[in-house]
Formats: C-alpha cells, sequence, structure tokens
C-alpha cells in the first residue's frame, strides 16, 4: 500500500515540465526501453516512471560536476534500486561525465557513451545490469540487493559529517560539506536494512541525507498490498526524518519544491515520497513487464514512444537539442562551487599542509608516514591473553596514528573489545561529528553497509561483532568485496571457546563463509603476536576487506625465541614449530586457538622422537597468494601425513590434508558447558591429537 499523503507534508502541484525538459526526460526513457529492449533482459519500468525525478535532482540540485566527477565534496547520487540501473546511465551519459581510469587519470572518453547503452548488460560492458562502483565512472556504490544503497548512504552522510568537522576551516567554503541523494524503492522500504539504517540516521540527526522513495505499489508478485499494508511516512517519522509527499512523480516543480525543502532542513534527514506509475507513459499503464522486469516488447515500445510524441522506430535516438542540454545547465551551476572549492584547498593548503597531506593519503587510501612504527609486541605467556584483548590494545596502537580509523561495535564495544580509548577519541553523535568511536547499535546488517559507505568516502572504518552474527552481515562483507573496500570485520567470540553460551552463539559454519568470499581476506591469528600482524596486513591493503577473527579465551603468547616469529603471518601459513634430526613424519596444521593444541602436541610426540611439524596457517588466502615453491616448503606434497585442527566445520580442510588426511573440527554444533568440558567432548585435546598423528604416520607408512 505504501504511505499516505495525510502522514506527510504534501508539495502543492505544479506546472509539468515543457520544451527541452521534456525531451530530455523523455530520451531517458526511450533509452531505457531501447536497451532493454535490445539486451532482452532487464527493467525499463522503474527509470521511465522516475526519469522527472532523477532529471530534476541533477539539473537543479545535484552538486556534481561533469568534467571533475571524482571532486571530493561532490554530492553523492545512489540509485538503491539498482534494478532501475538504466536511469543512471540515462543521466550519466545526457551530462556528459567524463570517464577516470583506475589510476585516477582521465581518459578522455565519456563514463556512458550511446555505444555503451547499446551494449546494457552485455560482457565487459560499462552498463552492467546493476551498478558497480570502479566499473563506471558516477556509480558511486554497487546496488542492487535492496536496501544496500540506502545503508550505504548513511556511511556516506556521516563520512560528510566527520571530514567537514576535521577539515573545515573558518573560510566562506567548506572543504566537506556535501549532501547525500538516494532514489529508493517499495523493495528497500521492506527490508530490514533499510529501517535500521533510516533508524541510525534519524538519531544522528544527519541533514545532509536525502531519501526519495519512488512509492509505485508494484513487485514481482504484484501489488505490494499482498505483503505491504504500513505508512511509511509516519514509520519515518517516528525515526526522527522529516517527511514530504509528491503526489505526481511527473510533477517536476512539486518534486522540485521538495528538494528545496529538504535543502533548507538542517537538523534531521528527509525523506520525499513519490507517488509514481511503473513504466509510465506506456499506454498498458502497470505494464506487467515493466513491472516485473522484462522487455515491453517491440509493439508496446511503438506505442509508448507514439505517446511521448517519439518517431515509433527510431532506436536510442539522443535529439540533437538535448545532446548536451543537461551537462551545459549542470557545469554552468556547478563550476563557480567547483572553482571556490579548489581555492579553498590552496588555501588550507598553504596554511596546514599537515592536515592537507592526510587528505590526499586518504584519497589515495594511503597511510601516515610511520603510522605502524608502534605495533605493540606481548612477551611470551603460558597463561597468555585472549585475542579479542590484543586486538584492543593493537586497534588502539594504529587508531592513535591513523586519524581516519574510525568504527565501533554492534552493542559489543566492551566484549569486542574495539573500544578507542585514547585521549580525544570521543563518540560520534549528532553532537559530536568528530567522534572516531561509532556506536551502531544492535543493527550487525546496516552496520557493514554503513561501514562500506564510510570507506567509499575515503575514511578506513572498521566493526565489530560475534562471530556468529556474521551471518546477520553477509551482504555487505561481499558487496565490500566486490567493490574492493578495505573495511576491516572483526569477528570475536570465535569457537566453541565461547563455552556456556551454547551453539547459538558457538560459531561453526561461519569460518568457511568467509573464506568463500572471493577478494576478502580472513585472518584468524595464534596468539597475541600474530593479532599484532593481523591488524597490519588489514590496514596495509588499500583493495581488499579483511575478516579478522578473535578468540574470547585468553590464548597462550608463543614463545618467539623458541618457535618461529609471528611475521610469518603475512604469508598466510608459516612453519612455527620444525622436526629435528630430519624430514618431519607429521603436519600439524591449525588455526587460532587451536595452535597452542598443536604446539603442545607436537612436544609430546617430540618427546616420544617423532618428528612432527606445526604450521599456523591464520589465512588461507594469503597462503594462496604465495608463490608454489614457498606453499611446497611449507607444506612438502611428499609429506602426506597431516592433520588439520580448527573449532569450526571440516568444509575446504581436504585442500590442505588431502581426502585421507585427519581433520579434528567441527562436525555438530556445540553444546552449553564450560570450555574444558566442551574441548574434552569434541576431541581438542593433546592426547586425541597425539592419536590422529600416530594414526597419520601408520596410514602413510602402509601404503
Amino acid at each position: 500500500m505504501g504511505t499516505s499523503p495525510a502522514l506527510a507534508s504534501t508539495i502543492p502541484s505544479g506546472a509539468a515540465p515543457s520544451g527541452t525538459d521534456t525531451l530530455a526526460i523523455n530520451t531517458i526513457r526511450t533509452l531505457a526501453m531501447d536497451a532493454v529492449q535490445q539486451a532482452n533482459s532487464g527493467h525499463p519500468g522503474t527509470p521511465m516512471a522516475l526519469a522527472p525525478v532523477g532529471y530534476t535532482l541533477w539539473r537543479d540540485f545535484l552538486r556534481f560536476h561533469p568534467e571533475q566527477p571524482d571532486w571530493p565534496n561532490r554530492d553523492r547520487f545512489v540509485l538503491s534500486v539498482g534494478h532501475a540501473s538504466m536511469l543512471l546511465y540515462g543521466l550519466l551519459h545526457l551530462s556528459g561525465v567524463g570517464e577516470i581510469d583506475a589510476e585516477g587519470e582521465r581518459t578522455g572518453r565519456p563514463a556512458v557513451s550511446l555505444d555503451d547503452i547499446k551494449q546494457f548488460r552485455q560482457m565487459d560492458s560499462r552498463t552492467p545490469g546493476h551498478p558497480e562502483y570502479r566499473m563506471t565512472t558516477g556509480v558511486e556504490t554497487t546496488t542492487g540487493p535492496l536496501g544496500q544503497g540506502c545503508a550505504n548512504s548513511v556511511g556516506m552522510a556521516m563520512a560528510a559529517c566527520w571530514l567537514g568537522d576535521r577539515f573545515n576551516g573558518g573560510g566562506d567554503t567548506p572543504l566537506f560539506d556535501y549532501d547525500v541523494y538516494v532514489l529508493c524503492g517499495d523493495g528497500d522500504m521492506m527490508e530490514g536494512i533499510s529501517g535500521e539504517a533510516a533508524s541510525m540516521a534519524g538519531h544522528l540527526k544527519l541533514a545532509n541525507l536525502c531519501w526519495l522513495y519512488d512509492n509505485n505499489t508494484i513487485s514481482i508478485e504484484g501489488h505490494t498490498e499482498l505483503a505491504f499494508s504500513e505508512n511509511v511516512a509516519e514509520r519515518f517519522r517516528g525515526y526522527g526524518w522529516n517527511t514530504l509527499h509528491v503526489a505526481d512523480a511527473n510533477d517536476t516543480a512539486a518534486i522540485a519544491a521538495a528538494l528545496q525543502t529538504f535543502k533548507d532542513t538542517t537538523d534531521r534527514p528527509t525523506l520525499i515520497v513519490v507517488d509514481s506509475v511503473i513504466g509510465y507513459g506506456s499506454p498498458n499503464k502497470h505494464n506487467t513487464a515493466a513491472a516485473h522486469g522484462e522487455p515491453l516488447g517491440a509493439e508496446e515500445i511503438k506505442l509508448t514512444k507514439r505517446a511521448y510524441g517519439w518517431p515509433e522506430d527510431a532506436n536510442f535516438r539522443v535529439p540533437d537539442d538535448v545532446r548536451d542540454h543537461l551537462r551545459d545547465l549542470m557545469i554552468a551551476r556547478v563550476a563557480p562551487d567547483f572553482e571556490a572549492w579548489e581555492a579553498a584547498l590552496a588555501k588550507a593548503q598553504e596554511a596546514e599542509p599537515e592536515k592537507i597531506d592526510e587528505l590526499h593519503r586518504m584519497r589515495r587510501g594511503k597511510m601516515p608516514d610511520g603510522w605502524d612504527d608502534a605495533v605493540p609486541t606481548f612477551d611470551a605467556d603460558a597463561k597468555g591473553i585472549a585475542s579479542r584483548d590484543a586486538g584492543g590494545k593493537v586497534l588502539n596502537a594504529f587508531a592513535a596514528k591513523v586519524p581516519w580509523l574510525l568504527g565501533g561495535a554492534a552493542d559489543l564495544a566492551p566484549s569486542t573489545k574495539t573500544k578507542l580509548n585514547f585521549e580525544g577519541a570521543g563518540s560520534f553523535s549528532a553532537q559530536d561529528y568528530a567522534g572516531r568511536n561509532v556506536h551502531f547499535g544492535i543493527r550487525e546488517h546496516a552496520m557493514g553497509a554503513i561501514a562500506n559507505g564510510m570507506a567509499l568516502c575515503y575514511l578506513r572504518p572498521y566493526t565489530a561483532t560475534f562471530m556468529v552474527f556474521s551471518d546477520y552481515m553477509k551482504p555487505p562483507l561481499r558487496l565490500a568485496a566486490i567493490m574492493e573496500l578495505p573495511v576491516v570485520f572483526v569477528f570475536t567470540h570465535d569457537s566453541i571457546g565461547v563455552g556456556e553460551d551454547g551453539p547459538t552463539h558457538q560459531p561453526i559454519e561461519q569460518l568457511a563463509q568467509l573464506r568463500g568470499i572471493p577478494g576478502m581476506t580472513t585472518l584468524r591469528p595464534a596468539d597475541a603476536n600474530e593479532t599484532a600482524e593481523a591488524w597490519k596486513v588489514a590496514l596495509s591493503q588499500s583493495d581488499r576487506p579483511s575478516s579478522i577473527v578473535l578468540s574470547r579465551q585468553a590464548l597462550p603468547t608463543v614463545d618467539r625465541s623458541k618457535y618461529a616469529p609471528a611475521s610469518g603471518l603475512a604469508k598466510g601459513a608459516y612453519v612455527l614449530a620444525d622436526a629435528e634430526g630430519g624430514a618431519p613424519e607429521v603436519i600439524l596444521v591449525g588455526t587460532g586457538s587451536e595452535v597452542s593444541l598443536c604446539l603442545q602436541a607436537y612436544e609430546a610426540l617430540k618427546q616420544d622422537g617423532v618428528r612432527a611439524r606445526v604450521v599456523s596457517m591464520p589465512s588461507w588466502e594469503l597462503f594462496e597468494l604465495q608463490d608454489e615453491a614457498y606453499r611446497n616448503e611449507v607444506l612438502p606434497p611428499d609429506q602426506l601425513a597431516r592433520v588439520a585442527v580448527e573449532q569450526a566445520g571440516p568444509m575446504g580442510w581436504d585442500r590442505y590434508v588431502g581426502m585421507k588426511g585427519a581433520k579434528l573440527v567441527m562436525n555438530s554444533f556445540g553444546a552449553s558447558a564450560p570450555i574444558g568440558k566442551l574441548q574434552a567432548k569434541y576431541g581438542f585435546t593433546v592426547d586425541n591429537l597425539v592419536k590422529l598423528a600416530r594414526e597419520q604416520i601408520a596410514l602413510r607408512r602402509s601404503e
């Protein structure tokens, strides 16, 4: 059912667009129809319906310079309804946005040419089915999974507030005061993540955030009343948002008035509810194909073009009057702002060169000089320290050196040890946007997507929660990897070592899930010094996210004078303890808390004259990046007596121990009991590991 104007301020109707503006809007619509028809795939209806909304926003409000698409203080436009990608591609084409390559250089070609539009949804095109960050200049974030763009936008708006507090001086032109605009739909509003994100945005009073909600009442199964009857505007008013209503998406004057109200609102975010007819202009309104994501069909397109006054057989037509119209209007409006910003940057460079150097480093994904000089080291200690506790110490040491490293936990900072506690760290709040401790609340899903949005705006965010709750974060984890964003995801309470909390809180399959995400670096350190190295690796990466997996229980701090240094973590796996007097008869491969168990078994086997090797393998991904010679050095191909030891599911371990290798892993969910009882129940004892090692040796000798 969508929303009701009774609970949102309705903007009075104005005049419909005319002349060249109407021609431009219909160009966007017909390009969408033609591209989807030629691809025989895609969603024409929403781009057709929202063309007047997108066009009005870009023409009159969006502070975006087509010739400077990487301007740091540009307004951000997020198409959360990613299936309507042809709307964005049409706007990028008509505004003449120039392409910037992966090295940040201008190529001289358009970001989206007409040929690119003709290649919609084709292999290696710049116009994929859903907008993809890094692939197409002008696409601010990868969208598609509904609600993700909404939550990304909250992170972008938060970043603007933080950047403004840090870099804006006393001059007339701030370096950061950009706004964030989002086009979202019924699907976004149904997904829980948008509610989590909107609640946080309202709490933080992000007045630079505007969502335009396409209230078209259509979803794939039919009318939204089948499953959706809430009043969205009322819900957002409860979140603390300003809510406005535009009764007709074609009423560009009313849209402009609503956007101006957003610009004039300084104490809260704004939701503009826009009523639209999906596939507008089609003789069959609410056209089934348009609503369900299918081409309209050749005859329907002809009829629709006739309704627009368009040549029926003209495909991919961009009239001469339209070709430069939007671009010229945007440049004329925005160029003075850009020039004033450049002058302000030059002035700031002269007055505070060190601070502006920070900004340049942030944009390039570089760290400050000497950022890792203060890496904590931990003395050998049989009792040890939980890797979550060590992680907190390491995080604080690095964050004190990297001013743009900030983040927080899903209401679990005391348990995940991820609070920044040095002087001046503060809390990010509506009263203090300079704070670096972000209180996400119990909103794991939105937390991950908000962090992605912050990373898209130059910050280095981290998040934290219990390992088992990574289940709530799978979509933003995956999207961080797709977008190559260097977000650090911290997961503590990483095994059955959680103990009495029981199987609901004891992760089993989650490690395999993280390792299964292409482009994600998963790190499960064995002790405090490996934890320090894990953070160093994570923060050194500029084009991939990391998951750091840490223990609740204390782990012995390995005696590095006796065993190999923790710096071996950087290669993913390394020989921690090796056989003496010859080649190893068996290899024990462990991760995280189980490495100390491997060392105990190693010493027991050594006393009995058995030559064993212990391999600490904190990161499968980093190990696979090493050359074959190194991998064979750590795991010799001719030594097949191997035991994998990990308090997680068995998936994937065959690649390292073979089909006949032993796997001391979890093949079931855990149980509620003290940690010692659990380890005994599931076989994580020295005696059992020694037994498995001997069985492996015997098996290989018998072959």
